[in-house]
């Protein structure tokens, strides 16, 4: 059911319109990281480059964050999530990701 809905960043979605409006909705995750990818990012630091267990670790948290807020969206009856953004931010226990944005129900355009 989540997987129809249309997530957007933007405020409107061509072609379609808002029929109703339930509010906002998140998606979270908190991913911890490997004593190997914080050594690795210790070395990485003196010597520059891209720590790939990182980057791959904030792919996987982006991708959770916006399945779960599909899922928010779908639990209140939305088809569309408007203006979605992420924050995230790293601290002790591990790296946290959300996404947020406006839950609508939107209906195609007649032409």
């Amino acid at each position: 059911m989540s997987e129809k809905v249309l997530v957007v960043t933007t405020e409107t979605i061509a072609g379609y319109h808002v029929v109703e409006t339930m509010g906002e909705v998140f998606g979270l995750t908190t991913r911890s990281r490997n004593l190997v990818s914080s050594v690795g990012q210790s070395l990485k630091t003196i010597v520059g480059g891209e720590i790939k267990g990182y980057t791959k670790l904030q792919d996987t948290a982006r991708d959770e964050a916006i399945d779960r807020l599909k899922t928010a969206a779908a639990k209140v009856d939305a088809n569309a999530v408007l203006m979605m953004r992420f924050d995230s931010s790293s601290g002790a226990i591990g790296d946290s990701v959300a996404a947020y944005g406006t839950a609508v129900r939107i209906k195609k355009d007649i032409d």
